[in-house]
């Protein structure tokens, strides 16, 4: 484990938000790091730096000891959640589709492309779509269908300078031990006048502040729970201009809406679950908006 300075403004006066749910000794166990993962509520210290506002965990594991369990992770439940990500995907991108028309195929970025699904999509839109993944088994998936990926981080990758037209980060920023290292590569990979798009957990929605310390988000894989505000601190700092914030919610298929919801109903979600199967309708696409989803838009405005 390992204490922290704010990522935003480096200080280290914070308070307490939320106490550990599990112990500073206990290894996690890499299911946890899955994108499918349903460990709700098992997550180190959340504090909330006194000067910026940013919510982060502290202390927590090691950077290296992060990246090596999302190097290793494989997910195959994610494989079977592809349709309601699909859908998901779809819709939430029409907002990027106005500010970015694919015309002349820009080329986009996908940061944690995982088995690329947004590839495929965005290709489809006429993109010419590249993805950067540090999971090796996420990765493989995705050139197996034929798509440009790179095992690793984005500073692993080395793109050129001013290489892409769009990057996109969807349910990723959140994960990352330095988004603001991160942010500040994806501005010197964007071309000027280049579109950024983040998607991310929502720590001052209404819901969220309902749901206090049950809120689902709160978890070991998240290492940040920003809100718009500090999320546009952060992107105004390593030089992006915001140009629109949206609550977006997603797809989800009802089996799996159900088998995610057994850490809160165990007997009558186990049960809804075994239901919808033998009716056939565990496939069924499922929107869910609870208002603690967002996507923000910002554009590179300096050389």
């Amino acid at each position: 484990m390992e204490s922290i300075p704010c990522n935003l403004c480096g200080a280290t006066d914070t308070e307490l938000l939320h106490p550990a749910t599990i112990s500073e000794e206990a290894n996690p166990p890499q299911e946890w790091f899955r994108c499918t993962s349903s460990a709700y509520g098992k997550h180190p210290p959340i504090v909330k730096c006194r000067r910026c506002g940013l919510v982060y965990t502290n202390p927590r594991l090691e950077e290296r000891e992060i990246l090596h369990e999302y190097e290793h992770v494989i997910d195959k439940a994610y494989l079977q959640e592809r349709e309601g990500r699909i859908l998901t995907f779809r819709r939430n991108l029409e907002p990027l589709l106005r500010l970015v028309p694919p015309r002349g195929r820009p080329r986009l970025l996908d940061i944690g492309c995982h088995i690329g699904v947004f590839l495929e999509i965005a290709q489809e839109q006429g993109w010419e779509a590249w993805g950067v993944e540090p999971s090796t088994w996420a990765a493989d998936q995705a050139r197996a269908q034929g798509l440009r990926v790179t095992t690793g981080t984005l500073r692993e990758a080395r793109f050129p300078d001013q290489f892409f037209d769009v990057i996109t980060m969807w349910d990723v920023i959140e994960h990352l031990a330095n988004p603001l290292a991160s942010l500040q590569e994806a501005y010197r990979v964007l071309a000027p006048g280049g579109v950024i798009c983040i998607h991310t957990i929502n720590i001052e929605s209404p819901f969220a502040r309902l749901m206090g310390h049950r809120w689902p988000w709160l978890m070991e894989m998240h290492l940040y729970y920003f809100s718009p505000q500090t999320l546009a601190q952060m992107l105004e700092k390593t030089g992006f201009q915001v140009i629109q914030m949206v609550t977006q919610g997603r797809y989800l298929r009802l089996g799996y809406l159900l088998s995610h919801l057994e850490p809160y109903a165990g007997v009558l979600a186990q049960s809804l679950g075994k239901l919808t199967r033998s009716l056939d309708l565990a496939h069924l696409p499922i929107p869910i908006n609870l208002g603690d989803l967002f996507t923000t838009f910002a554009r590179k405005v300096k050389p």
